[in-house]
């Protein structure tokens, strides 16, 4: 049950009947894993607390630099030097001390990502790098597991929602990210963030996109990108949306 504090806290939502009152204890009970306290995971990790997400675990090795704070606004100029997760963590409990906050202050490897993914509900992919990516959603579609993946560089992003453990209404499974990417492209193919630029604000948009594909998974409504890859052209303002 939710406390009268919970109540006028999340009364938006309960009033709004796509959530309403069950759903919103659904997302109080869930437990989601986030990958990457960096652009997109910031913005991906205030909405989620924002939302009322009861647990919410956050994946990262790095700590808080300079020129991480012209996209990764969930860490401010008082955190450099500190560890991401130890910086988003303390963020989430401002937003809500009612959150349960995991930190894993860690790289996701072969040898944790099942154990990792284990204790939550839904999974959801910020990293900044294609070995994480494979190595997520092949963890994912082991454990059964939701993921919900997303990418930016410079100025593009995309954004879909992988159940390949799950059938289509066809009979069919839907497809998993090496459906959608099924050779990992050469290291150095694709020139990182650092190389070649991002734009922040769009790190907050995708980000952003992500959390509600998040709580779709939690509190069903409308239709998920399963099957669909959402792109994102910062340039001319256009959204696309792929079936794959």
């Amino acid at each position: 049950m939710l406390t009268p504090d919970e109540l006028t806290r999340f009364a938006r939502h309960i009033v709004l009947r796509h959530i309403g009152g069950p759903g919103q204890q659904r997302l109080r009970a869930a437990k989601v894993l986030v990958i990457g306290a960096g652009g997109l995971g910031s913005p991906l990790l205030l909405y989620l607390a924002a939302a009322g997400a009861g647990t919410l675990g956050i994946v990262d090795d790095d700590t808080v630099s300079l020129s991480n704070l012209q996209r990764q606004v969930i860490h401010a100029v008082d955190d450099l030097e500190k560890s991401k997760v130890a910086s988003a963590s303390e963020a989430v409990s401002a937003l809500d001390p009612g959150i349960r906050v995991v930190p894993h202050a860690m790289r996701l490897t072969a040898e944790n990502a099942a154990a990792l993914v284990a204790d939550y509900d839904v999974i959801a992919d910020g990293s900044d790098n294609f070995d994480t990516r494979y190595l997520l959603a092949d963890a994912c579609a082991a454990a059964k597991k939701p993921l919900v993946t997303a990418a930016v560089n410079e100025m593009h992003g995309s954004l879909t929602t992988l159940r390949p453990f799950d059938m289509r209404p066809n009979g069919t499974n839907w497809p998993g990210y090496r459906d959608l990417y099924p050779e990992k492209p050469p290291a150095g193919a694709i020139p990182t963030c650092s190389e070649a630029g991002v734009l922040g604000a769009l790190c907050g948009v995708i980000g952003s996109l992500q959390a509600v594909e998040v709580i779709r998974q939690i509190t069903p409504f409308g239709t998920p990108l399963l099957g669909k890859l959402l792109l994102v052209d910062a340039l001319d303002m256009r959204f696309e949306t792929f079936e794959y």
